[in-house]
């Protein structure tokens, strides 16, 4: 395993310590597989040793990667709705995004996946962090940076929108990630900027 699969593997194990220890039979809806899938094969095992279900989103093909009585792979887009919902249940425990890292897009996502979630149970969005992306960083990406910028801004928009709503958590390693967790049933009002 390299440095950037072991960095992403503690970052997400850090940042879902908690509910994989806690919740039995887990339900699992992921956005993004990769050709690693080293995501996927985290929650997988996950699902496999606590008798829940992962059902993973990804336009390209990645049904290849693991056969498992406890995963559905779902060949579409993360916002092709009606397809996914016409196959996924109506509740998660957790829903992870690992899209495409643009505000716009996060936002949609989270507006419409948000009220699948069961109390408790937690919204990750993966790379929130600018950081890696500045000048004289690891990344050095001027695009990705004020992506992940925008993401980040546009998440504490939100939380700030619906703070009795739910908790927000964030996660600095490697590329960052934001964890909302779900107090109620409330619905999420619509974000506002920052003054």
């Amino acid at each position: 395993m390299n440095d950037f699969e072991n960095r992403h593997k503690e970052k997400f194990l850090r940042i879902f310590e908690k509910e994989l220890k806690k919740i039995d039979k887990p339900t699992i809806l992921e956005f993004g597989v990769s050709s690693k899938a080293l995501s996927t094969s985290i929650f997988l095992e996950y699902c496999e040793k606590k008798n829940g279900h992962l059902y993973s989103v990804d336009l390209i093909d990645y049904s290849h990667h693991f056969k498992s009585n406890n995963w559905r792979f779902i060949h579409c887009k993360d916002d092709d709705y009606d397809k996914i919902e016409s196959i996924i249940p109506k509740n998660f425990d957790i829903i992870y995004l690992d899209t495409i890292h643009t505000a716009r897009h996060v936002e949609k996502i989270l507006y419409h996946y948000f009220d699948k979630l069961n109390i408790g149970g937690v919204f990750v969005i993966d790379d929130t962090s600018s950081l890696p992306y500045l000048k004289k960083r690891e990344k050095n990406n001027f695009s990705l940076e004020i992506n992940n910028y925008e993401t980040f801004q546009k998440l504490l928009e939100i939380f700030n929108s619906n703070h009795e709503n739910l908790y927000f958590e964030s996660s600095f390693i490697g590329t960052g990630a934001v964890k909302l967790t779900k107090s109620n049933d409330n619905k999420l009002k619509r974000s506002k900027t920052l003054s």
